[in-house]
Order: C-alpha cells, then sequence, then structure tokens
C-alpha cells in the first residue's frame, strides 16, 4: 500500500470535488426545460417531487458512509473476499430500502402534502412526477453502498465517470422528453427514471472486479457481520436525521422573521452547501484513507490520513472565506433579483465568511470517524451538539433576531468539532 501523500489526497478528492459539481447542473436543467412550458405549476411540481424524492434518499446516505468506512477497513486489512462481499451486501440493503419506499409510496406522498400543501394542480403534477420517478428508487439508494465502496478504494475517478454519464444521459433526456416530444412533467419524471437505473448498471459495471470473486450467500450473508453493518448503518442514520432536525429547526425558526429574511436565508443557505460538496472530496479522502490505516492498525499511517486531509480542508475553507468576503454580494445578485432579499442577505454575509473556517474541523472529523466506523461516537457526538444547538438558539434569537439564528448554527459547528475532537484521541487508541 503505498504512502499517503498529498498527491494521493488530491487524486480521490478532486473527481468528488467536479463529481459534486454536475449536482446542481441537474437541477437547473429540470427547471429550465419544465420552465419552458410557459406556466408556474409544472416548474412547482417538479420542484415539490424532487424534494420530496431526494429527501427520502438522501436520509438512505448512511449506507454509503457505512459501506465506506467498513470497505475501507477490510481492503487495510487485506481481506478481499470481505470487501467483494461489502458491495453486495450493502446493494442488497439498498436495493431493499429502494422496494420499501416503492410500497410505501402512497402514505409517504400523503404525509408530504399534509405537511407542506400546495395548490390542486402543483400537487397533482408533483403526484405525476413521483409516481414515475419513485420506481427507480432501488437504484438511486443502491447508489449509495456502491459510491461507498469505490470511494474505500480510492476510485472516485469511477464515481465521477458514473456520475457524469447518469447526469448526461438525464439532461439529454429532458430535452428530448419536454421540448422535443412534448411530454411534459410526466417527461423530467421518465428521465430521472431511466438516468437512475442507467447510473446504476454502469455502476456495476465499473464494480465487475467484485462479481468475479467467487462468494456463498452464507458469508455475504454471515450474521455477524451483517448486525455490524447494520449497527453501523443505524447509528449514522440517527446522527443524519439529528444534522437534519438542526437544519429543518434553522428553517423553521428562520421563517418567524418574515418572508424576506426567509428567502435570505435560503440564498445563504446556497453558500454552506457550496462549501461542503467542495469539502466532500476531502472529507471523503480522510473516510477511505484512516478505515485503511485503521484497518492495518498503523497508528502513524492514521494520524497522516487525518493530518493531511484536514490541511487540505482547511485551506479549501480559506479560500472560500476569501471567496465569500469578496465575492459573496456578487453571488447573491445572481441567486435573487429581489432588492429586498438582497440587501438582507449581505446583511447576515458576515456569517457565511466565517462559516467555513469555523465548519471544517466538524466536517473533516466527520470523514474521519466515517473511515474509522465510530459511528456511536457520531451519533452521540450529533446529539450533544443538537442539544446546544436548541439551547443556543432560543436565547441568541431572543437577544439578536436572525443573527442569533445564524449564530447559532456556527455554534452547533464548533460543538461537533469539539465533542468529535475530544473523542479522536480513543480513535487513535483503535489502530493497535
Amino acid at each position: 500500500m503505498s504512502e499517503i501523500t498529498h498527491a494521493r489526497v488530491l487524486k480521490i478528492a478532486f473527481p468528488i470535488v467536479l463529481a459534486n459539481a454536475t449536482v446542481p447542473l441537474l437541477g437547473l436543467v429540470d427547471t429550465g426545460v419544465v420552465g419552458q412550458l410557459g406556466a408556474a405549476e409544472p416548474i412547482g411540481g417538479v420542484a415539490i417531487g424532487a424534494l420530496v424524492l431526494s429527501s427520502i434518499y438522501w436520509v438512505c446516505g448512511f449506507l454509503r458512509m457505512g459501506t465506506t468506512g467498513l470497505t475501507s477497513q477490510a481492503l487495510g486489512e487485506g481481506q478481499s473476499r470481505e470487501v467483494a462481499s461489502l458491495l453486495l451486501r450493502g446493494l442488497l440493503i439498498g436495493g431493499g430500502f429502494g422496494l420499501l419506499v416503492i410500497l410505501l409510496q402512497l402514505p409517504l406522498i400523503a404525509g408530504a402534502f399534509a405537511i407542506s400543501p400546495a395548490s390542486d394542480e402543483v400537487e397533482s403534477l408533483a403526484r405525476d412526477y413521483m409516481t414515475i420517478r419513485v420506481w427507480s428508487a432501488p437504484a438511486a439508494v443502491s447508489m449509495y453502498a456502491l459510491t461507498g465502496w469505490l470511494i474505500a478504494q480510492e476510485r472516485s475517478r469511477a464515481v465521477l465517470v458514473q456520475q457524469i454519464f447518469a447526469n448526461g444521459i438525464n439532461i439529454i433526456l429532458d430535452i428530448l422528453f419536454v421540448l422535443v416530444w412534448d411530454f411534459g412533467v410526466k417527461g423530467v419524471a421518465m428521465a430521472t427514471f431511466i438516468a437512475e437505473w442507467g447510473g446504476l448498471l454502469l455502476g456495476l459495471w465499473l464494480c465487475r472486479d467484485a462479481f468475479a470473486v467467487k462468494l456463498r450467500w452464507p458469508e455475504i450473508l454471515d450474521p455477524a457481520r451483517l448486525k455490524r453493518m447494520v449497527v453501523v448503518n443505524t447509528d449514522i442514520l440517527i446522527r443524519t436525521l439529528l444534522l437534519q432536525s438542526i437544519i429543518i429547526l434553522f428553517v423553521m425558526w428562520g421563517a418567524r422573521f418574515g418572508d424576506v429574511t426567509l428567502a435570505a436565508n435560503e440564498v445563504l443557505m446556497q453558500f454552506v452547501t457550496l462549501t461542503a460538496f467542495a469539502l466532500d472530496g476531502f472529507a471523503f479522502s480522510a473516510e477511505a484513507l484512516v478505515g485503511q490505516a485503521l484497518g492495518r492498525k498503523d497508528k502513524p499511517m492514521l494520524r497522516r490520513a487525518a493530518l493531511l486531509t484536514s490541511y487540505w480542508g482547511f485551506g479549501a475553507c480559506v479560500v472560500f472565506a476569501v471567496f465569500f468576503a469578496f465575492g459573496g454580494g456578487a453571488i447573491i445578485d445572481i441567486l435573487t433579483t429581489a432588492p429586498d432579499v438582497r440587501s438582507h442577505a449581505r446583511e447576515f454575509l458576515p456569517w457565511m465568511v466565517a462559516g467555513p473556517v469555523i465548519g471544517v474541523s466538524a466536517w473533516m472529523l466527520d470523514g474521519i470517524f466515517i473511515g474509522a466506523t465510530r459511528s456511536r461516537d457520531m451519533r452521540n457526538m450529533m446529539l450533544i451538539s443538537f442539544v446546544i444547538y436548541v439551547a443556543a438558539a432560543i436565547p441568541l434569537m431572543a437577544a439578536f433576531g436572525n443573527h442569533g439564528l445564524w449564530a447559532a448554527m456556527l455554534v452547533s459547528w464548533i460543538a461537533r468539532g469539539v465533542t468529535l475532537g475530544l473523542r479522536y484521541p480513543a480513535l487513535e487508541r483503535t489502530a493497535i
């Protein structure tokens, strides 16, 4: 196994950053093609339908994280058969979750509209969208396992190829189905359905070496290994739900300060998303390299993996902070044309300048702990951070309004970084 170098970290990170850059592009195309239909309702229908299904799939992101950590450790231990078995286990779990989404589609859709009702026409179009796209749920969720498996082996270029292929198909079919053949909202759903299954098929081909290993079902379904995978993924799921709860509370509390503040906060959250997408590359590098080091029981390698990936993550966040300081106003102007929202967002822009530098420790430690499969620590520290966020937000909002709300968000990032940092020595002690 080669030495951990800056070049090795960047080789993993850059393809992930490029792959993430294609995600918002697809959303722009989806919105753009239905925007050509000349009515607001199709845009709303696609937006709501995509949001509901994407939120469900996002919760299943625990499968990617758990698969990455377990696979990288098996790779470090030299267990090639277990590496192959982990892919098949992940695909079985992903396919099972996808089938569950299909079976529960009616109550899930009904529940979504009960929480956030829309006009009859928008709801009808959103249902049309979801009842088509939901049939690719097994592919969409299984891709989390497949992506995690590839990242664990530092094959991030394969992830990039798969992402470009799937999104490219989606964009081409969007144009054909909607603008050429006039299928409307159903055309957007059909394009995504085909792209998600096509992306999975390509991903399986890219992982064909795993299927060349002759495995037996007793190995794949080994109770002890299945239990470990379930425990790791369950802890990460709880951690993910707590993180999502912080975001939901942020949006709900922000709405109390009026529509303009709510819109300004949504614009500024795109800064957070942009930073997180870019930092994913270095966090994923940490997952793969830390996991391999832990599998080898190589403490110096583990420490070097944690430090080197964090150096690059911190450097990237400093660049983003400077970029937001000098170019944040221009980004706001691109994201909204409303004068009151623009001025309001500028008022809170300093929080975005401070955010990347303050949040980098939390984001990078997440990657380190995922690679080490220290999922219980992640779950517990996120619970503590959630409590600290709520405890900070209530008095800060009362005293400083929306500034207090943003301050509480950054406090939650600090809490995550500090609490995970305090658990890091215990993580290193396992590499013996």
